[in-house]
């Protein structure tokens, strides 16, 4: 199995590739080797930083929330609002979205972001959902005004699936091989969905893992795929409260890390009949909560 994505160097594009709205190349100074020795001191080189840009988003004019995330084009970012707003109990279902559109698309010789309004069907639903601060990338809580609303919904999840330990690692494994971006940068998570036989679904990256997992759901809502039921989830990093709580509400039954989970993460993934598993990498891994699911 090969090394997790925190292990394997990140790779450098050729000079002339034109840069996707995800990366950026920026200058370098590079002061020592990989074994310690001093390198010959000369100008910048260029290396590939991944790209972390504000998102406002407005529900009907009003200022809502604004997320740190990856920007990879209009598709993803609706993708990432759809799975938000689902996420937080603003929507149900795609079809309560009229329209998004983008007010405002800031330069980039400032704080380069976007703003983008979106259209419910009635202005009431999103009515008190207002974050008062904005989210950091590695943040998918901030801005909750008071503990109560950390509260997670969604139901239990059905008890059907059951896989094999090796059939997680190769989801892993074909999850790490995915990660372009990272690839590329070193400087990013990535979600993926997967069927309860290993096939692939969709997998989206991000500088914040919340939001690289709000457009996977996001993207599953458009396709009419949720509840998740009968789905893993691969998690490249380790897993906190907002993974179970997006999980929960999607109905996605195991998630599968190569991180650790935290302790609130372990209990509301029993809460909620979630198969969790951590340090799933180099042919081994904890089952932190329903471990039925796991066979063998």
């Amino acid at each position: 199995m090969q090394a997790h994505p925190s292990e394997t160097p990140p790779l450098v594009a050729e000079p002339d590739m034109p840069e996707p709205p995800d990366r950026v190349r920026l200058p370098v100074w590079r002061l020592g080797g990989a074994a310690g020795k001093a390198l010959p001191g000369h100008g910048a080189e260029h290396d590939l930083v991944a790209v972390e840009a504000p998102l406002e988003i407005r529900l009907h004019g009003r200022p809502a929330a604004v997320l740190m995330r990856t920007p990879a084009g209009d598709a993803e970012d609706r993708e990432l609002v759809l799975g938000l707003l689902f996420c937080e109990a603003v929507i149900t279902e795609p079809g309560q979205v009229l329209g998004l559109e983008t007010v405002e698309d800031l330069p980039a010789d400032g704080m380069a972001g976007r703003v983008v309004d979106v259209r419910l069907d009635t202005p009431a639903r999103g009515r008190g959902w207002e974050r008062f601060f904005y989210s950091t990338s590695s943040c998918g809580a901030c801005g909750k005004r008071s503990i109560a609303s950390l509260a997670v919904g969604g139901g239990l999840a059905g008890p059907g699936l059951r896989v094999p330990p090796e059939l997680i690692a190769t989801i892993l494994d074909d999850a790490r091989h995915q990660q372009q971006l990272f690839g590329l940068t070193g400087g990013v998570h990535a979600s993926g969905l997967y069927t309860g036989t290993g096939e692939r679904v969709l997998l989206r990256e991000d500088v914040g893992r919340h939001n690289a997992l709000d457009k996977v759901i996001g993207a599953s809502l458009l396709a009419g795929r949720v509840p998740l039921a009968g789905h893993l989830l691969a998690i490249s990093g380790r897993v906190g409260y907002e993974i179970i709580q997006k999980a929960a509400m999607a109905g996605i039954p195991l998630i599968a890390a190569v991180g650790a989970p935290t302790s609130l993460a372990v209990r509301l993934a029993e809460e909620h009949g979630i198969t969790l598993v951590g340090f799933a990498r180099r042919g081994s891994l904890n089952v932190y909560s329903h471990p039925a699911r796991v066979t063998g």
